[in-house]
């Protein structure tokens, strides 16, 4: 049996001019919480929708616990939530999932047994209120973006795609949401989900796949990835005086990037700078340093830089 949920090999899609993706390859393990990772546009949408069967790769194969994706038996076994929300708006939310879950097969009486779950566990139905029977229209967009998931997951699927789930949710409904994900994992379910969002991927995923312009830009597990790109990134921690402290820094000559989080300052030395000697000067010039810490980059910063090599900017408009 594959302990890969989900390979694949050097898939390539065109529309007329446009590369959409570009010879990309992957492979997700059983039981893993995978982040598909990218600017607007860079191919993440296509990519699911290959990998799910509804468009197909002009080149190159895609398949799912070891079954080529085109087997139904391999479907099956996913649940998938779009990033397009698609909801029957004046139906009663019971009915919609029983609908859904009528499609995967499941009897009516399972059914009704597994939306009641469902909904305790996301709070849908509350002694205070059943939501159940109210149309999805009359339900808020984070309340109907928790039903359309709760219908990814009747059929109890093995592979779960998630397609931006975290767009446009509400603090307290994105934690429902990851709380969820997690226990999926616990289960040995694997999760795929897509974002452009780099503090959820980090929080919540083993490995990334960083993509732009339908490319794969690098792949691993999120610890991985952040010490291959090193430890001379400093959080710089001053009492006052932010703007000299800023002006210093960039006059230093040793600083590549810096990036002003308000409460610190996020620092990218250039290779082979000597962080004490920057300590140093700072000290020297009369700057009283609160934090001089060495850390590892964030997945934000090494997406920065390396979509920003690409030429792609985040927030690109355009098929995901």
């Amino acid at each position: 049996m594959s302990e890969i949920a989900l390979d694949i090999r050097a898939i390539t899609k065109r529309y007329a001019d446009h590369v959409a993706v570009d010879g990309l390859s992957l492979q997700v393990p059983k039981g893993t919480i995978y982040g598909l990772l990218g600017p607007n546009g860079a191919g993440k949408t296509t990519t699911i929708r290959i990998t799910l069967d509804i468009i197909g790769p002009d080149e190159g194969s895609v398949a799912i616990f070891g079954m080529a994706n085109t087997d139904r038996g391999a479907i099956d076994r996913v649940g998938y939530l779009p990033e397009e929300r698609g909801l029957y708006r004046k139906m009663q939310v019971r009915r919609v999932l029983r609908f859904l879950a009528e499609l995967k097969g499941i009897a009516a009486r399972e059914a009704d047994r597994r939306i009641d779950a469902w909904m305790d566990r996301l709070q849908l139905r509350t002694p205070e209120k059943d939501w159940s029977a109210a149309k999805v229209d009359e339900l808020s967009r984070g309340m109907q973006q928790k039903v359309q998931f709760i219908g990814t997951l009747l059929h109890d699927p093995d592979l779960v795609i998630l397609d931006e789930p975290f767009s446009g949710l509400d603090p307290i409904n994105a934690q429902a949401l990851k709380d969820v994900m997690v226990e999926l994992r616990q289960r040995g379910k694997t999760i795929i989900f897509s974002t452009h969002l780099m503090d959820n991927a980090e929080r919540l995923c083993d490995s990334v796949c960083i993509i732009a312009r339908g490319r794969k830009i690098l792949d691993g597990t999120v610890a991985g990835v952040r010490t291959e790109h090193g430890v001379q990134n400093i959080a710089l921690g001053v009492s006052s005086g932010r703007d000299r402290v800023a002006a210093l820094l960039q006059e230093s000559g040793v600083v590549e990037r810096m990036d002003d989080q308000n409460r610190f300052f996020e620092l990218t030395l250039r290779r082979g700078a000597d962080p004490q000697a920057l300590l140093r000067s700072l000290v020297t010039a009369g700057v009283e340093v609160q934090r001089f810490e060495l850390v590892q980059p964030s997945l934000h910063q090494i997406f920065l830089e390396k979509v920003g090599a690409t030429g792609v900017e985040p927030g690109v408009t355009g098929n995901g």
